[in-house]
């Protein structure tokens, strides 16, 4: 993938992964525009990198999804690139009674609201000459993690629409890349300072470099390891995995 000169999107660009992957392209030389529901959190990026812009979406909204994409095919013409970040996570029990409300908010965010904006705006970036859907899912869709049951579901969804999208574009310009993170250190459960994540700026200094080549799936080293247990023995690694995160840690 060309790393500088195009007109990127991204969701959740206003924390976490999401803002780290809009400065680092930002600061290649493209044009940005971040959108998520927290103004406040849009606004701190702005003021720290000029130039950069951003527009308020709420991803769990068809009509806040239908209005940002007329407004982007208008205000930004030339806009080739697609990133779908924005999501949520939240502790749950599968083996219980799920509050609706968790399990309506995580797959309206997670996948419902990538597969809607993506649908949004394929017809437009089908007239690039070149053009580009990023869809970041994570290492919990091929190895989930127990306590996060819901979305673990909603990135293994997205790993296979993925799949399906990039097939049916195959004969198209655009390109459909899937950046699959292990843990990393943001606030997504609190894991600013948690000593087994992987540092943000790690992550991304290797995302970045991956992205270079224009793999299908976009790996950094340390992810790896859990996307590739998915297979015949992936029961028994399963187990052993949720056992190993349920142990208390010294």
């Amino acid at each position: 993938m060309n790393l500088t000169g195009n007109t990127i999107f991204i969701t959740g660009g206003g924390s976490g992964i999401g803002r780290a992957l809009a400065e680092a392209l930002h600061k290649r030389g493209n044009k940005v525009i971040i959108s998520g529901r927290r103004a406040g959190h849009l606004q701190k990026a702005l003021e720290a990198n000029p130039g950069m812009e951003a527009l308020e979406l709420d991803i769990t909204s068809l009509e806040s999804i239908a209005a940002v994409a007329a407004k982007l095919m208008v205000s930004y013409p030339a806009l080739n690139v697609l990133i779908n970040k924005a999501g949520v996570m939240q502790i749950d029990d599968v083996a219980t009674e799920i509050a609706d409300e968790l399990v309506t908010s995580t797959i309206t965010t997670n996948l419902v609201g990538p597969i809607r904006l993506t649908s949004a705006l394929i017809e437009h970036l089908k007239k690039q000459e070149t053009a580009y859907v990023l869809i970041v899912s994570s290492v919990l869709g091929f190895t989930p993690m127990a306590m996060t049951g819901v979305y673990s579901a909603t990135k293994a969804a997205l790993h296979s629409y993925s799949m399906s999208l990039r097939f049916k574009l195959r004969q198209t310009s655009v390109r459909v890349l899937e950046v699959i993170p292990p843990w990393v250190r943001t606030e997504l459960l609190n894991s600013s300072e948690e000593p087994r994540a992987m540092s943000l700026e790690e992550f991304i200094t290797e995302t970045m470099k991956a992205l270079a080549t224009e793999p299908t799936e976009v790996l950094v080293t340390r992810a790896k390891f859990l996307r590739d247990r998915a297979g015949p023995a992936e029961e028994a690694f399963v187990t052993s995995f949720n056992e190993q995160l349920e142990a208390p840690q010294p």
